[in-house]
């Protein structure tokens, strides 16, 4: 998943607090909005029946869904395919092997191809949280590729159900590689609808991504039922959801 960085809240959870994210509705990576800690890094994946479909009110994995943003000349197109890519990782309960959507980011400039990348994510039944195991990225040498299970990583949050402030997690955890981090900076945003200027979108949610591997962060900024509409800069010029 592209992390647009530039040049540069939550308390580590509690095995009770973490039970009750995937048994009594408490989303994973929530905190307690008078203290801050770490960026969490255990959602107990053991537990969880994931699924290559469906969707919560800001990540969708229903193929056909698409994204186009822009930002001047340069486009950022996010579809999700009809196709799906099996990962094998390793849990405190054993080994998993989870059967993911593939969503593709395909980035130009002027019509010409900067990056096209394959990511890799599932749901976890129980709590509608959407999990990412991982990506390709062409061309090569611009880095970045990472696969749960391979080398050390394991799968990261990407966008739990329930959105509350100052929430903070790893969204992956490929060591030396990928460690993109998230936390939950604002909501109840009001975004216009490239496709309906008399009704903007309400009730819409802010994140603000760093990385343990370089300074800077990142924004983005999802709206109900519709996902992805700020990324750094790229703007939702339009849309087609199933």
């Amino acid at each position: 998943m592209k992390n647009r960085i530039g040049a540069s809240m939550i308390v580590a959870l509690s095995a009770i607090a973490l039970v009750f994210s995937l048994f009594m509705g408490r989303p994973a990576g929530a905190a307690d909005s008078k203290k801050k800690g770490k960026f969490t890094t255990d959602f107990r994946l053991e537990d969880c029946t994931f699924s290559s479909t469906g969707r919560n009110d800001y990540f969708s994995l229903n193929p056909g869904d698409k994204l186009i943003l822009a930002d001047g000349s340069e486009m950022l197109e996010i579809t999700v395919l009809n196709e799906t890519h099996q990962v094998t990782f390793e849990t405190p309960a054993g080994t998993r092997t989870v059967t993911t959507r593939v969503v593709e980011e395909l980035e130009t400039k002027n019509g010409s191809v900067i990056e096209r990348s394959r990511n890799f994510f599932a749901r976890c039944q129980q709590t509608n949280d959407i999990f990412y195991f991982g990506e390709t990225v062409e061309p090569v040498d611009i880095g970045g590729a990472w696969e749960a299970g391979v080398d050390d990583a394991l799968p990261g949050l990407i966008m739990p159900a329930r959105f509350l402030l100052g929430s903070r997690y790893f969204q992956e955890q490929a060591p030396g590689v990928a460690l993109d981090r998230a936390e939950h900076t604002r909501m109840g945003l009001e975004i216009p609808d490239p496709k309906d200027a008399a009704n903007p979108f309400t009730d819409c949610v802010q994140v603000e991504e760093t990385t343990r591997l370089e300074r800077g962060r990142s924004i983005k900024r999802y709206c109900p039922g519709v996902g992805l509409v700020f990324d750094d800069g790229f703007e939702l010029i339009d849309y087609e959801i199933q």
